[in-house]
């Protein structure tokens, strides 16, 4: 199928673009990520720095500042995980869209095998966190393990060069955003709090009038921000997790604005709002018995899930849908690619520490998570990476 010549030129622009910054993005996480566990505990500063991020804005415990008639977020940690991951959602979703438009998921034949993969993976690693922790009080955190972080997985790639086939890189994109979509799925119907009818009503209202505005053909201006802003507050306020209203709001964007849009909010999603998100999620006290902290059936269900969970259920799921004739592999793609790319796919890192936060109310646990997490992730790196640039050398010589 030749696409039009306005699709190649302007809606898969930002695809290039993100698959070009991708290893900056995940050298820029790395170091986030490693100075935000130093100074976490750094002697007697570390205690200061963890709490910081818990500062309650108005000196209540709650998850809601009441300021004014205003009901907000209460602490940075919430402002950060609340307000500004709304905006990582809102270019997550716009890169949904686009793809259900004019990328791999724009016919069944294209999106099946992304797709298919993106299911396997997420209900292997979700199988085998329950396996571990069945009738414990950890299984609120059975989708910590199936999220695939697409910028940490693309910047490995991006660093193999071409041993990595461009058509693989794609896949791997079009999975994670699924992936994604999953995720936010996962969230607004697992990890949501008391549902306030109210609001809810709100937001039912919001994107209804939004749509009326698209059908008018009204130009997406300020008043369509306006709304969007109201559009999350009225989510932040229902009971579902204020950063739905970030995709919700993604696909009222028109068509012809996606591409616009999402090369304005690239930068700063990825090199402010996500180095933010890094820094503050991941200010974890290690306990001295750390090793023995791990050692729990928590940590073992998201180790397990994201570093064997993740290959074994993206792969099998393509294995099926190929061999029945119903999918091809990518170009240039053969099974031991589509295993290293699966181990790349283990890389939970944002999405997984995200929903660590979600998933559990105590700090400890959540910690334990997060750890896990950063942990499989690396295992998922590095095998991942040994894994296809040793497959790429053996094609050289031969």
């Amino acid at each position: 199928m030749i696409l039009p010549k306005f699709v190649h030129t302007r809606l898969l622009h930002p695809l290039k673009q993100f698959i070009h910054d991708s290893r900056a993005i995940g050298i820029i996480l790395l170091a986030c990520t490693a100075v935000s566990l130093i100074a976490a505990n750094w002697g007697s500063w570390g205690e200061a720095y963890r709490s910081m991020w818990h500062i309650s804005f108005d000196g209540s415990a709650g998850h809601h500042a009441h300021l004014g008639f205003l009901s907000l977020p209460n602490s940075p940690l919430l402002v950060i995980n609340d307000a500004l991951m709304a905006l990582f959602f809102f270019l997550a979703g716009m890169e949904i869209k686009r793809e259900l438009v004019c990328g791999e998921l724009a016919s069944i034949k294209k999106s099946a095998l992304p797709v298919i993969g993106a299911v396997g993976g997420m209900l292997v690693p979700a199988l085998l966190f329950g396996l571990f922790n069945k009738g414990t009080a950890y299984m609120e955190g059975w989708a910590v393990p199936t999220a695939t972080d697409i910028a940490f997985t693309l910047g490995i790639a991006s660093l193999l060069g071409n041993r990595v086939p461009v058509a693989l890189k794609i896949f791997l994109t079009a999975l994670a955003i699924i992936d994604d979509l999953g995720a936010i799925v996962v969230i607004a119907l697992f990890y949501g709090g008391e549902i306030v009818f109210g609001y809810l009503i709100g937001v039912i209202a919001i994107v209804a009038l939004l749509w009326f505005m698209n059908k008018r053909k009204m130009p997406f201006g300020w008043l369509h921000w306006l709304l969007g802003l109201v559009l999350w507050y009225c989510m932040f306020n229902s009971g579902i997790h204020a950063t739905v209203a970030g995709v919700i709001f993604a696909f009222m964007v028109p068509v012809p604005k996606l591409e616009e849009l999402e090369l304005k909010f690239h930068t700063p999603v990825y090199f402010i709002v996500m180095p933010i998100f890094a820094l503050a999620n991941t200010a974890i006290g290690i306990p001295e018995n750390s090793l023995q902290a791990l050692n729990s059936t928590l940590s073992w269900g998201i180790i397990i899930g994201l570093c064997i969970g993740k290959p074994l259920g993206i792969t099998t799921a393509c294995y099926l849908l190929v061999s029945r004739k119903l999918a091809e592999l990518p170009s240039g793609t053969n099974w031991y690619k589509m295993i290293g790319g699966g181990l790349l796919a283990g890389i939970g890192f944002t999405m997984s520490i995200f929903i660590s936060t979600l998933a559990f109310t105590d700090t400890k646990d959540q910690d334990i998570a997060k750890i896990s997490v950063l942990l499989a992730s690396l295992i998922a790196m590095l095998s991942g990476y040994v894994w296809l640039k040793r497959k790429g050398k053996q094609k050289n010589i031969e």
